[in-house]
């Protein structure tokens, strides 16, 4: 399962060792699944760090080795996930796991993605951690 973790989940992994998030990048290391954001998460989720808990910035590091980044999306795909609809700040979080070929965009967004949760769309399925790593743990 290729799996797209937007700044949420990276924030969430980071400041919680014991969290799901952090387990869906457990099962990564494991080699049950592969994790990729884009560079426009991963400054989101580095910003909110250094903003709410700064102490917590090296084990973003650590979890980084873990993660492809992927090029930011095409302005015609970030178009498209405004549609949906997206928030200026989270079409190209979408766009850029459509354009990846992820099959699974994580987010613990519910403000801005909960509309979305549960739906596939260009491919991707949409989904919290807690389905995720249900879906990651199926036999």
């Amino acid at each position: 399962m290729k799996l797209f973790l937007d700044a949420n989940i990276l924030f969430t992994a980071a400041y919680s060792p014991t969290g799901i998030s952090r387990k869906i990048f457990s099962l990564a290391e494991a080699g049950h699944c592969t994790l990729s954001t884009s560079a426009f998460a991963l400054d989101e989720a580095r910003r909110n760090l250094a903003s709410k808990t700064p102490n917590h910035l090296q084990e973003l590091d650590s979890l980084v080795r873990l993660l492809v980044i992927v090029p930011e999306p095409k302005p015609d795909t970030v178009l498209w996930a405004r549609q949906l609809p997206l928030p200026a700040k989270d079409a190209p979080i979408m766009a850029a796991a459509v354009q990846s070929g992820a099959t699974v965009l994580v987010t613990g967004d519910r403000r801005d993605f909960g509309h979305l949760f549960g739906q596939t769309h260009q491919g991707i399925a949409v989904l919290s951690p807690r389905d995720t790593l249900a879906e990651l743990l199926k036999p």
